[in-house]
């Protein structure tokens, strides 16, 4: 592995809960260069030919292995386009480990957009983390840009926690998502703004076969003058389950709008969406704050608990 600085260590820890080199598959990235990459004897992990990104290729039946391929950006003005394939083979049980982390004490703006392919076989279950995060002084900004396409087979399933907490000034995430007969698709989003960030999310879930089923929840809190946008929509096209939820909290002068979408192409498609928008009740504020807790602190308190 290439000597990472300080600074690329500690947002390795920040986005994958990094303390040193990973056991088993791993890529890490660092300011747009290969830092260390291995393969095992069930998960290999190859350069891409023709763009930049990687391929990851999981045996079928593999169990109980974990795979990191996380990224940090620690110079000012940078821009990378990274497109990652993930080919996870039949009735194999991985967790994968993703994320970027952008420090940017600069003035110029640094962004890194990612484009992730997952191929779920049949019978297979996926576990994915996803977390962004953004520190620096300067005043160039920190974008991030995911995109995720999901494509599963029969029985298979897959769970997506995606994160996005702090210091990220810009960011647009995509995600579609096609269902074949019995597969399962559970999205937990959680993300909060400050300032006058911008966070907009889409999702894009095709129910195709019957016994698929997809829920998404979405939890979020937007401070300051920010901006989210929570855009979800479910196309029900056979005898399918799905749900949507935004759950947010608002605070200052920030701004959200949530965008239900439901399609219904089958009499057996059952789609359920809600959303609740609100701030923090006052009685929760007055219980924390007669345990002796200053208002600052019990909203933190408030915060920290709904987005766990």
């Amino acid at each position: 592995m290439l000597k990472l600085t300080d600074e690329q260590i500690r947002l390795l820890e920040e986005i994958a809960d990094l303390h040193h080199t990973p056991e088993g598959a791993y890529n890490i990235r660092a300011n747009g260069q290969a830092a260390g990459r291995v393969s095992t004897e069930n998960i290999e992990i190859t350069p891409k030919e023709d763009v930049s990104g990687i391929n990851i290729r999981i045996k079928p039946g593999t169990k109980n292995e974990d795979v990191y391929i996380p990224v940090v950006i620690s110079e000012s003005g940078m821009s990378e386009v990274v497109y990652n394939d993930f080919y996870v083979g039949d009735g194999s049980d991985v967790t994968i480990i993703a994320g970027c982390g952008i420090d940017n004490c600069g003035a110029h703006d640094s962004e890194h957009d990612g484009i992730h392919r997952f191929f779920v076989g049949k019978g297979a279950s996926v576990r994915y983390v996803e977390k962004h995060y953004g520190s620096g002084t300067g005043t160039g900004k920190r974008i991030l840009n995911p995109v995720t396409e999901v494509y599963m087979e029969e029985d298979s399933s897959m769970e997506m926690e995606m994160v996005q907490i702090k210091g990220v000034d810009d960011t647009e995430r995509g995600t579609v998502a096609t269902l074949a007969a019995g597969a399962k698709l559970i999205v937990r989003e959680r993300l909060m703004t400050h300032d006058n960030q911008r966070a907009i999310s889409t999702y894009d879930v095709k129910l195709n076969g019957d016994g698929s089923s997809a829920d998404v929840v979405s939890r979020s809190v937007a401070r300051d003058t920010s901006y989210q946008k929570f855009d979800a929509k479910l196309a029900g096209n056979a005898a399918c389950s799905g749900h949507t939820e935004c759950d947010s909290i608002i605070m200052d002068q920030g701004t959200i709008l949530a965008v239900p979408g439901l399609e219904a192409n089958s009499v057996d498609a059952a789609l359920v969406h809600e959303a609740a928008i609100g701030k923090i009740a006052g009685d929760q504020l007055m219980k924390l704050m007669t345990l002796g807790l200053t208002e600052q602190e019990a909203e933190e308190e408030i915060i920290n608990g709904f987005l766990k």
